[in-house]
Order: C-alpha cells, then structure tokens, then sequence
C-alpha cells in the first residue's frame, strides 16, 4: 500500500481526479480524518471535507503510472 497526500480544490477538481483514477483495475480509497471513501466515487469524495489536504491510498506497489497522472493533485 501507498500513500499520497493530495489537494483537491472544488468539483472540476473532483471530476478530473476521479476520470483520472477510475481507468485502474486496483483499489484506491481517499482518507479524510477517520472517513475513508472510494476514489473512483464523485459523491463519496464530495462527502469528505475537501478544504484540507486529503490522504489518497493506492493498494498496491505498482502505482508510478498513476502518480504521474495526478501529479497535479499531489501536494
């Protein structure tokens, strides 16, 4: 498992993440405090407190192709 600190600023922000993250097979969940959602879900993201940093969680070790493709997002 990886973990990644991410910011992600309003819902134009969400929806590009989650079109990023949803093309891979793995699972990948989003931390914020003690709620834990699903990446590749836009309402469950929506529920979290986006006004802070978020903690992205990749469950696997071959993640560089999707750390690049949310380079923007990671803090």
């Amino acid at each position: 498992m990886k973990s990644i600190l991410i910011k992600l600023k309003n819902a134009d922000d969400v929806k590009k993440f989650v079109s990023i993250v949803e093309k891979y097979d793995f699972e990948i969940d989003l931390r914020c405090g003690r709620h834990v959602v699903n990446a590749k879900s836009i309402l469950g993201i929506l529920s979290l407190d986006l006004s802070d940093t978020v903690v992205l969680e990749v469950y696997t070790d071959d993640c560089m192709s999707l750390i690049e493709n949310i380079g923007e997002f990671i803090v």
